[in-house]
């Protein structure tokens, strides 16, 4: 499922026009990127948490030249998916 599609499906539950279901879904997309980027976490309950992982810094190969590089250490977003979101994928 693309964001248009989402979006469409949103709007057709909720019984907004795709114009404002598109404004609040963006919205709240821009909240959670922003909670990110200050290092803190949002849990949306009953579906998941969102938070910034730490990867360390690693030694790699450059496949074309075979060149041992180093792979800089950063931070990037993840997602754990709740016991209750687990479980309705699973009965479906």
């Amino acid at each position: 499922m693309q964001k248009t599609d989402f979006i469409k499906a949103v709007a057709e539950k909720t019984g907004i026009s795709q114009k404002e279901t598109k404004q609040i879904i963006d919205a709240a997309l821009d909240v959670i990127a922003e909670t990110l980027a200050q290092g803190e976490k949002v849990t949306l309950t009953g579906f998941g948490t969102f938070e910034v992982r730490s990867r360390q810094a690693r030694e790699g190969v450059n496949p074309q030249t075979r060149e041992k590089i180093q792979i800089p250490a950063t931070k990037t977003p993840g997602f754990s998916a709740s016991s209750t979101l687990k479980e309705s994928v699973k009965s479906n």
